[in-house]
């Protein structure tokens, strides 16, 4: 296996060619790409590479604010920023209805409490995540010949920080085989706005970052990954992967795949 080197025009180049041809292969030169766009490094450095590759007449950004989105200012900033064509949907009624349809039926056992605190962590964290995906199907079903781009990296992946079905879906994965450190050069790259690519990375539900949930950062996990150094976190690091290795597994979508070392099997 090579020493670990990341050469960011080298990637760059080939991420966009490998976007360019996977289009070709599965669309024609009309098609267009929805991604949702959560003012994050993802989304955002993901959704340059489809301007570059594609030009910005075939990028459509989606923003699914759960009712008040504090920084989806960012979210704006990037659009603006590139160009593309957005839409703002909120998803704030239909979460809504669905937790009215539990509280309507025998699943949620204080049937009467109208409050929040009858669902589950769970349950709030990983719903609006589905319904935002099903979102991004609805406005490809609604536009037509669109392909609907997924957003994960490699180190999310690797510790199971996505949701199965939710933002872990959609038809192909361009940085998924990428860690958050390499999305970051690669949007410094492209020349995206510092204040998207370097923010921290968060669900955007709970207040916290993705870092605090997980009691590691995401350094010690991509260290680990291309250079199979193993920090102080190793043991958590390493429980995480193997409880999460499955739906990795199960959602296997087309991505670019770098000449890049990799550590763990997945």
């Amino acid at each position: 296996m090579s020493e670990y080197n990341f050469d960011v025009k080298k990637i760059t180049d080939e991420l966009i060619s490998w976007i360019q041809k996977w289009i070709s292969d599965n669309g024609n030169e009309r098609t267009k790409v929805i991604v949702g766009v959560s003012g994050g490094k993802d989304s955002s450095t993901i959704s340059a590479l489809l301007v570059k590759a594609l030009g910005k007449e075939r990028v459509i950004g989606i923003m699914m604010p759960n009712g008040e989105q504090k920084d989806i200012s960012d979210s704006r900033t990037l659009v603006n920023h590139l160009g593309i064509k957005n839409y703002t949907i909120n998803i704030a009624k239909a979460y809504e209805g669905i937790q009215n349809a539990f509280l309507e039926s025998n699943i949620i056992d204080n049937k009467n409490s109208q409050t929040n605190d009858s669902f589950s962590p769970v349950f709030k964290t990983n719903t609006p995540a589905r319904l935002r995906m099903a979102t991004l199907y609805g406005v490809a079903a609604q536009i037509g010949n669109c392909r609907v781009v997924n957003t994960c990296n490699l180190s999310e992946d690797l510790v199971g920080y996505s949701t199965f079905y939710g933002d872990a879906a959609g038809d192909f994965a361009p940085i998924n085989k990428l860690t958050t450190e390499e999305v970051v050069a690669i949007g410094d790259y492209l020349g995206l706005p510092e204040s998207l690519t370097h923010k921290a990375p968060s669900d955007g539900m709970c207040g916290k970052t993705d870092e605090d949930n997980l009691g590691f950062t995401y350094h010690e996990v991509n260290e680990l990954a291309r250079k199979n150094l193993k920090g102080e976190n190793y043991e958590k690091i390493l429980a995480k992967y193997k409880a999460n290795l499955f739906k990795v597994r199960i959602i296997n979508l087309p991505c670019y795949r770098p000449d890049l070392p990799l550590f763990l099997e997945i």
